[in-house]
C-alpha cells in the first residue's frame, strides 16, 4: 500500500476491520431476532444453535424457528452480501471510469435488467424456471445491455472512459424506455407497481438456495481488488502515470469492466436495482480512512454489509405488515449522513472540489 495515501495505520486498519465484522455479526442477530413479530434474542441464538448443531426444538417453538431459518436468516445474510457486493463494485467502477459520479449501474446494468424482469412480470418469459424467472431474466438482461455498451464504446484505442460512461447513460435511456413500453402495454395492469418495487430493491425473495452464488462472486470481486489495489490507486493517477509505473491502464480496466457486470449482474438479479450503496459508500470509507484503494476495498464492503443489514431491518418494521423498498430506505438514511460528512471533511472528489 501506499502510505502516503493511508489516512490510518495498518494497525488501526486490522482493529477497525475486526470492530466492524463484530458489529456485522451482532447486526445480523438483531436483524434475524426484530420484525414484525419480534422473537427474543436468547429463543433467535438457541434455534440458530441448533439449526448448526442438528439439536432439536419443542414443537411449539417450530413456527419461530421456520421464521428464523428459513426466512429472516438468509435474507439477513443476503443483506449483508449485497450491501459488501454493491459497495466493492462502486470501487471497481469508479476506478475504471476515473469518475466520482459513477457506480456499478453505469454500465446500462440496472436499466437492461429492468427489461428482463419487466418481460417477466408481463410477458411470462420464462416461466419454466419457476420463481427463478425473475432473477434469471434480470441477469440476462443485465449481461446484454452490459456487453451492447461495451461493443459500442470500444474503438480501436480501446475503452475511453468518457466514451463508455456517455454509452452507458444513453443506453440506459433507450432500456428505461424499452421497459416502460412494456408495462404500459401490460394487459394485466398491474406490471408497473410489481416492476417499480423490485427496481427499488427488495430482499423479500432471498433463500438459502440463492446465497452461494451471491456470496462467492461477491468473496471473488472482493479478493480481486485487493490483490490489486495498488494498480488501482496508479490508475487513480491517470493513464500516463499508471503506465510509467508498469500497470497496462487498457487490460486493467478492462478486467475492472468484466468484473463489474459479472458482480452487478448476479446482486441485482437476487435483489433489483439498490441505488445509493454502490455510489456512497465507497467516498463515504474515503471520506473517514482516506483514498488508498487497499483499505477501501477491505473496508468499505463491511460499511455496507453493516448499513444494507440496517436498511432491510428498517424496510421490514417501519409500515407493518408492508415493506418499504430498499431504495428508498437507503436514500433517506444516507443522503443526511453523507451530506454532513462532506460539508465537515472538506472531501476531494478525484482531485477536485
Amino acid at each position: 500500500m501506499n502510505p502516503s495515501l493511508a489516512r490510518i495505520t495498518p494497525r488501526r486498519q486490522v482493529l477497525l476491520a475486526f470492530g466492524l465484522a463484530a458489529v456485522l455479526l451482532v447486526s445480523v442477530l438483531l436483524a434475524i431476532s426484530w420484525g414484525a413479530a419480534s422473537i427474543p434474542l436468547d429463543r433467535t441464538t438457541a434455534h440458530l444453535w441448533a439449526a448448526v448443531t442438528g439439536g432439536t426444538i419443542d414443537s411449539a417453538d417450530v413456527t419461530d424457528y421456520t421464521v428464523v431459518i428459513d426466512i429472516r436468516t438468509p435474507r439477513a445474510i443476503m443483506a449483508a452480501v449485497v450491501g459488501a457486493g454493491l459497495s466493492a463494485l462502486g470501487i471497481a467502477a469508479q476506478s475504471m471510469v476515473r469518475n466520482p459520479l459513477a457506480d456499478p449501474f453505469i454500465l446500462g446494468i440496472s436499466s437492461g435488467a429492468s427489461v428482463g424482469a419487466s418481460a417477466v412480470v408481463s410477458w411470462g418469459l420464462l416461466s419454466g424456471l419457476g420463481v427463478y424467472a425473475l432473477s434469471s431474466a434480470a441477469f440476462a438482461g443485465a449481461l446484454a445491455a452490459s456487453f451492447l455498451v461495451y461493443g459500442l464504446s470500444r474503438s480501436s484505442g480501446g475503452i475511453a472512459p468518457v466514451r463508455l460512461i456517455l454509452t452507458g447513460v444513453v443506453l440506459s435511456f433507450g432500456f428505461q424506455a424499452l421497459m416502460s413500453a412494456i408495462v404500459f402495454f401490460d394487459a394485466k395492469g398491474d406490471a408497473a407497481r410489481t416492476v417499480m418495487f423490485w427496481m427499488l430493491g427488495s430482499l423479500g425473495g432471498a433463500t438459502w438456495s440463492q446465497l452461494p452464488l451471491a456470496g462467492v462472486v461477491t468473496c471473488g470481486c472482493i479478493v480481486y481488488l485487493w490483490h490489486r489495489a495498488p494498480d488501482l490507486d496508479a490508475l487513480s493517477m491517470g493513464d500516463g502515470s499508471s503506465a510509467s509505473l508498469g500497470v497496462d491502464p487498457e487490460a486493467l480496466r478492462r478486467r475492472l469492466f468484466f468484473l463489474t457486470v459479472l458482480g452487478t449482474a448476479t446482486l441485482v438479479s437476487v435483489a433489483g436495482t439498490i441505488g445509493f450503496v454502490g455510489l456512497v459508500i465507497p467516498h463515504l470509507t474515503r471520506i473517514v480512512l482516506g483514498p488508498a484503494h487497499r483499505t477501501a476495498v477491505v473496508l468499505a464492503p463491511l460499511f455496507g454489509a453493516v448499513f444494507m443489514v440496517w436498511v432491510d431491518l428498517i424496510s421490514r418494521i417501519a409500515v407493518p405488515p408492508r415493506e418499504l423498498p430498499l431504495g428508498v430506505v437507503t436514500a433517506l438514511i444516507g443522503v443526511p449522513v453523507f451530506i454532513i460528512l462532506i460539508r465537515r471533511r472538506g472531501y476531494v472528489f478525484g482531485g477536485s472540489r
